[in-house]
């Protein structure tokens, strides 16, 4: 697998982390020129559900179906095999669902994107929240270092064949001296300044894609922002 060739502006994925689909509409309208790709996860999916997706795909977003499936392995295949059906361009599942859970979603998506001859989603396995320190892996049993369990999952999630990595800045360089460009790298928690809100293991945009990001996952930093369109513009040429 090669690595992707993204223009800026087609790394960025800009979190609709909002309560209403008619809020999250406004931003793809606001910013739709300079961003394709958008971040649906439980809180506007809640709201809006199959039907907000459909409403923002036809603005002509493309959708990051970011709901971190995480069950028994049979339950996730068919959750997964849904998400084909709805055109998304990406999903997420926790690698803590282990080798089997991962491996059935990735097959399952196979064939039923053949079945249905739709475009097949990518299947993007989330590591370690960015959320976690070290330490507060170590209060959950997970000894060692958060990158360390990055590339523990990151090799089971090869195996099992999913397409791509949800991980924080600071192992997408790992990543690509071990796997090189065999994954899709996605990278949430990224700011811009040193506000890291709920976030432990942040980065610059420019830290992530320099070290091997190809998507970034931006919510806050720009939506709330005092002027959220000079704050993309800002991001873009950064990492130009």
């Amino acid at each position: 697998m090669s690595k992707l060739i993204l223009k800026p502006e087609e790394r960025i994925i800009l979190a609709l982390d909002f309560p209403v689909l008619k809020e999250a509409k406004t931003w793809v309208e606001r910013l739709g020129g300079k961003v394709k790709t958008y971040k649906v996860g439980p809180i506007l999916f809640l709201n809006s559900g199959p039907r907000g997706i459909k409403d923002l795909s036809n603005y002509g977003a493309d959708i990051f179906l970011d709901l971190k499936f995480h069950d028994i392995p049979s339950t996730v295949e068919k959750a997964a095999k849904q998400v084909v059906g709805h055109g998304i361009k990406m999903f997420t599942i926790h690698a803590l669902g282990g080798f089997e859970m991962m491996r059935v979603v990735a097959e399952g998506v196979r064939t039923e994107s053949e079945r249905l001859s739709r475009p097949k989603p990518l299947v993007l396995a989330v590591t370690v929240l960015t959320s976690h320190s070290d330490e507060s892996l170590s209060e959950l049993g997970i000894e060692g270092t958060s990158k360390n369990s990055v590339l523990r999952l990151a090799e089971i999630a090869e195996r099992a064949g999913v397409d791509g990595l949800v991980c924080s800045g600071f192992e997408v360089e790992s990543l690509g001296k071990e796997f090189g460009d065999r994954f899709t790298l996605v990278v949430p928690g990224v700011r811009l300044g040193d506000k890291t809100q709920d976030q432990k293991r942040v980065t610059t945009p420019v830290e992530a894609v320099s070290r091997g990001a190809d998507y970034l996952v931006i919510g806050r930093a720009i939506t709330e922002a005092d002027n959220p369109g000079a704050a993309l513009d800002e991001i873009i040429l950064s990492i130009s």
